[in-house]
């Protein structure tokens, strides 16, 4: 198979080798009919791209970092993926760095990032209770984040689904269906279940139901603390899992208890994992726009990488309520 050289793709598309230069590195004066032509000779003639060399002299390595707190998480699995098929169509490689919550191990990825000299890094939600901070000391490196607030959001650009709607819905939905005294449960704070649980205390003071100690459980890990709870709570009517491996967990304890779901016990969770619609009773839940939150991330880096600036910004995804069979 013929070897073909820069000079081949320029004769080709009828064109200098420099406007082929400026167009395979995306930089300097062409128009899109040149570029597109240029484009399609090189994907006819399967012209090899020298990343390496294009590399060393633009200091652009067409990579993104990504940061995810738990790539098991079946959300954080489906961000991920979404992001990666985008950036992919965009030719843009991926590092995906599973962080496991650990902040040390979160450290050792960004400086293996930084030496990489990727061109920008997308940080997805962990279970933090700081801001995110980076800056390379090698070049500069953009970072967008998605549900991790920015120590500096003057830094960023943050981007989230509307976590504050998503909980004040779910638990209205819960009155709206005859709950009176739905508490919330929650295994760890940080950055979004904290706007969840906003959501969930404005809810009871719309329907003046005032927030006590016993609205909120951050213990529930197993039947015997869930039957203590509701031993000590029996008006309890309602639950809000802050995400829907608790409301799982949840349905399977009271079951185990011989609670009635709905008729008993409401529950509506948060994420809308795909296990939630194949349990007995499908889950009620509040689905976050994963596609929304990717396309937004993907166009923030595109626009941050080519400095049109938007630094400050931030996105708000809305959330939306999905009704199945564990409220009435």
């Amino acid at each position: 198979m013929k070897q073909y050289s820069i000079k081949d793709i320029a004769k080709l598309s009828n064109v200098s080798t420099a406007t082929v230069s400026r167009v395979i590195n995306n930089n300097g004066r062409f128009s899109e009919e040149t570029k597109n032509k240029v484009l399609e000779v090189i994907k006819q003639t399967g012209y090899k791209i020298n990343d390496s060399a294009r590399s060393l002299r633009t200091n652009i390595t067409y990579t993104i970092g990504i940061l995810v707190p738990d790539i098991k998480n079946s959300f954080f699995a489906d961000l991920v993926q979404k992001i990666e098929e985008l950036l992919f169509s965009k030719n843009y490689s991926t590092i995906i760095c599973n962080t496991d919550k650990n902040e040390k191990k979160e450290q050792a990825y960004l400086h293996m990032l930084e030496n990489k000299k990727v061109d920008g890094i997308i940080v997805i939600s962990g279970s933090y209770q700081h801001g995110f901070k980076f800056q390379s000391s090698l070049k500069e490196i953009p970072y967008i984040c998605i549900d991790r607030e920015p120590e500096n959001f003057h830094n960023t650009v943050f981007i989230s689904s509307n976590h504050y709607q998503g909980g004040l819905d779910a638990t209205n939905y819960l009155f709206n269906r005859g709950s009176q005294f739905p508490a919330i449960v929650v295994k760890k704070v940080n950055t979004s279940t904290k706007s969840r649980i906003a959501g969930f205390k404005e809810a009871l003071k719309n329907h003046q139901v005032k927030f006590l100690k016993s609205h909120q459980e951050l213990k529930l890990t197993n039947k015997s603390a869930l039957k203590t709870f509701l031993t000590r709570n029996p008006q309890v009517d309602g639950f809000f899992a802050v995400d829907d491996n608790i409301a799982i967990s949840l349905i399977q304890y009271l079951q185990e208890l011989n609670y009635q779901i709905p008729k008993q016990i409401q529950i509506i969770g948060f994420d809308d994992i795909p296990a939630a619609n194949v349990l007995t009773p499908k889950l009620t839940t509040i689905q976050q726009n994963t596609k929304k939150i990717a396309q937004t991330a993907v166009n923030s880096m595109m626009n941050a990488i080519n400095k049109q600036n938007e630094k400050g910004s931030q996105f708000l995804i809305p959330t939306k309520l999905i009704n199945r069979e564990t409220t009435r």
